[in-house]
């Protein structure tokens, strides 16, 4: 049996394109409707026949909803569940696919009281946004990870991951506070050190002649692909889990002062010791079936 018939994705960028694609093309009998703020990608998603029906308001959207996912940057979740509070069915699940988990749960609870609220985070995306950028298969193989406030119904929860595990992703129970401080170290740093060190390159442009970009090898590339991300969505995801990314920044922070001393002082057997370390992280990614170990991460040319 369908975890649910009727299912509204509010938010139509990579990630709510992407699980309505994925929907209509696992579970064709699941019925999709789909809102977004912008009236804009509400168009191109009504041209493309991303939905079975794209609404005007959110209002419209969840009339007879069993299910609402919210797909919008994690500090507009609030805002997005209190438009449609005054329509929302009374046995609807609300839901989201948020990478900060606690703050969303508290906006959630705040918004929508008394209701199933059952966060989710998919750990998959691409560097690219909109409507048009999501594609069916982008939760397959990948976690996610369903984060139910402490007595939640269960029943909701099971219904929550099923319908995750039928669009091909993996899912693991998490408490949220524990979810934002690991995605604090695998997700949110990474991206804050890849804008930094994009941004520190651009500032060097008039020192190099513009051969940082021209001359730009693999390990910045990859820096660039993650740099590229929505600019709205990762501001919103630092200022809502700025508790343990400061947390990780702080660590990683000493990290790096140790390896400074061990570059100045030419200890070679600390650099290689840390290195050997981090190889055999990126082999048991691999293995894991979290990233391609293809030469060049899979790229073509």
């Amino acid at each position: 049996m369908l975890p649910f018939a009727r299912v509204t994705i509010i938010g139509l960028g990579l990630i709510g394109s992407s699980l309505a694609r994925a929907i209509r093309e696992y579970m064709p009998a699941v019925r999709v409707t789909g809102h977004d703020a912008d009236p804009h990608v509400r168009q191109i998603a009504r041209a493309i026949g991303l939905c079975d029906d794209v609404t005007d308001t959110a209002g419209a959207s969840v009339t007879d909803a069993d299910l609402v996912v919210l797909c919008v940057p994690v500090r507009a979740m609030g805002a997005a569940a209190a438009e449609i509070a005054d329509d929302l069915p009374a046995d609807a699940v609300i839901s989201d696919v948020g990478s900060c988990k606690a703050d969303v749960l508290a906006q959630l609870t705040a918004a929508l009281p008394g209701r199933a609220i059952i966060p989710a985070h998919p750990v998959a995306g691409t560097e690219n946004s909109g409507p048009e950028a999501g594609f069916a298969s982008l939760f397959r193989g990948r976690w996610c990870i369903v984060t139910p406030p402490a007595g939640a119904d269960q029943v909701a929860v099971e219904r929550v991951a099923e319908l995750w595990r039928r669009v091909g992703a993996d899912v693991e129970m998490m408490d949220p506070q524990h979810h934002d401080l690991v995605l604090a170290v695998t997700s949110h740093l990474p991206h804050l050190i890849a804008y930094t060190i994009v941004g520190t390159a651009s500032d060097l442009e008039d020192v190099t002649q513009s051969e940082v970009i021209k001359y730009s090898a693999g390990g910045f590339r990859d820096f660039t692909r993650i740099a590229a991300s929505d600019p709205t969505m990762w501001r919103d995801v630092f200022l809502a889990n700025k508790d343990a990314v400061l947390e990780m920044l702080q660590r990683f922070s000493e990290d790096l002062s140790a390896l400074q001393r061990a570059i100045r002082w030419n200890d070679g057997d600390t650099l290689f010791n840390l290195f050997t370390r981090t190889r055999a992280i990126r082999r048991s990614i691999i293995e894991q079936g979290q990233d391609d170990p293809k030469p060049d991460f899979g790229r073509s040319h």
